[in-house]
């Protein structure tokens, strides 16, 4: 979906487009390993921001991801310049 997008967005931007776990190609922890929950997709994708070594970035959220991203700017709001939104649910309940 985003294979044109981001090309065109790397002369400007750095670009990191990770999956969420169990999405994409990503590993699919089984759910006794895993609990997959907004909260907890939520931390991993913090871990993975803080593990590259983000420390300030805008979210593009969409979708599923949108509770995740919502959660993330909440949750962290300091490390967070911008939100871009494409069809992004905000219900607490996603």
């Amino acid at each position: 979906m985003f294979r044109n997008l981001i090309p065109a967005l790397t002369d400007r931007y750095h670009v990191v487009a990770p999956d969420l776990p169990g999405f994409g190609f990503s590993d699919a922890p089984t759910r006794k390993q895993f609990r997959y929950t907004f909260e907890n997709l939520t931390k991993a994708i913090d871990s993975f921001t803080e593990s590259i070594g983000l420390e300030r970035f805008a979210i593009y959220v969409f979708d599923y991801g949108a509770p995740v991203g919502f959660r993330l700017a909440l949750a962290r709001p300091e490390r967070i310049n911008a939100i871009i939104s494409q069809n992004g649910n905000a219900y607490v309940e996603a």
